[in-house]
């Protein structure tokens, strides 16, 4: 199966942004950004649920237009599920609104938080105490909506070889939670 997305999910500083771009030049397809760092940029990180609910229907809206272009796969640097899991971080709950959203990727990349939290103005949860958390709660989302995902580690090349792989584990129906592609 060729997905039409593959979306690129976990707690920040773990090198989405910049292997969505690489992804992207590889499969020559378009690349959604993230939302919320663009919406944090612009109004700052003060954010509150109905800021949160805005950045999900913001993303979702890209994407929404981007899968409308039929280039795919689209690769979609976060999702609204992503979104949910900030407002599980900050406010220890979420509108209901992330609840009936139901536009997921057909696949999901699960970065792992072996990489150095790096700040750069937007992230908020750099210890490792939050990064534990921030990245059980991303993986629990991937669970309870039952989504096809694959964990991506490693630094550099092998981040990249190893997110190449767990994509075409998934392409092909094979359970990427499974599939060592987590090895640095």
């Amino acid at each position: 199966m060729k997905p039409r997305s593959i979306c690129l999910h976990g707690p920040e500083s773990t090198g989405k942004s910049t292997l969505g771009a690489r992804l992207a030049r590889h499969f020559d397809t378009s690349l959604v950004d993230e939302f919320g760092r663009t919406y944090c940029e612009r109004f700052g990180t003060d954010l509150t649920m109905a800021d949160l609910v805005e950045i999900g229907k913001g993303h979702d809206a890209k994407v929404r237009a981007a899968l409308a272009g039929r280039n795919f796969p689209v690769i979609v640097d976060t999702d609204p599920l992503m979104t949910a899991v900030w407002a599980d971080m900050m406010f220890g709950r979420r509108d209901p609104w992330f609840s009936t959203w139901n536009n997921t990727a057909d696949i999901y990349l699960l970065f792992d938080i072996d990489l150095p939290w790096v700040d750069d103005g937007t992230r908020m949860f750099g210890s490792a105490a939050e990064r534990q958390r921030f990245f059980d709660l991303s993986r629990r989302e991937l669970d309870r909506r039952r989504v096809r995902w694959a964990m991506v580690s490693g630094e550099g090349s092998r981040r990249y070889l190893n997110a190449l792989e767990a994509i075409r584990r998934l392409s092909e129906g094979e359970d990427g939670r499974d599939a060592p592609v987590s090895e640095r």
